[in-house]
């Protein structure tokens, strides 16, 4: 019994997310978005979330199911690549460095930032323990 309650409430999980990336889908075509549905929906889930209309209990299970298994999901994108082999040919060089650069300079940023807030948050920490 709890196998078939677990199975029912996986589904129904991943049924809302996917009503999610509908919506999405939806917004994005009513209102011809320069933005993926894809990341518009998860820019809702997170939105859902953080606000508190939307507990993680309601998706965690599929969530944990799809984090799991994501490198499978990149398998059709790499066999894609197979067909801009002339590109990469070309221009690979060029990709790489751009590639590289970006992820550099995120990790900064976001290094940057984490320091900065760190920071903060450790100076009003010790404003608070020397009041």
């Amino acid at each position: 019994m709890f196998r078939v309650k677990q199975t029912l409430l996986f589904f129904a999980q991943l049924f809302f997310i996917c009503a999610i990336y509908g919506v999405a889908v939806f917004v994005v075509g009513i209102f011809h978005l320069p933005v993926p549905a894809s990341v518009l929906g998860m820019l809702i889930l997170f939105l859902l979330l953080t606000s508190g209309i939307v507990k993680l209990r309601y998706v965690e299970l599929a969530g944990s199911f799809l984090n799991r298994h994501l490198g499978f999901f990149f398998v059709p994108i790499t066999v894609g690549l197979m067909d801009f082999g002339g590109l990469i040919k070309a221009s690979g060089l060029q990709i790489f460095v751009m590639i590289a650069g970006s992820t550099v300079v995120g990790l900064l940023v976001t290094g940057g930032l984490a320091h900065y807030f760190s920071k903060g948050e450790q100076n009003e920490h010790e404003r608070h323990n020397t009041l």
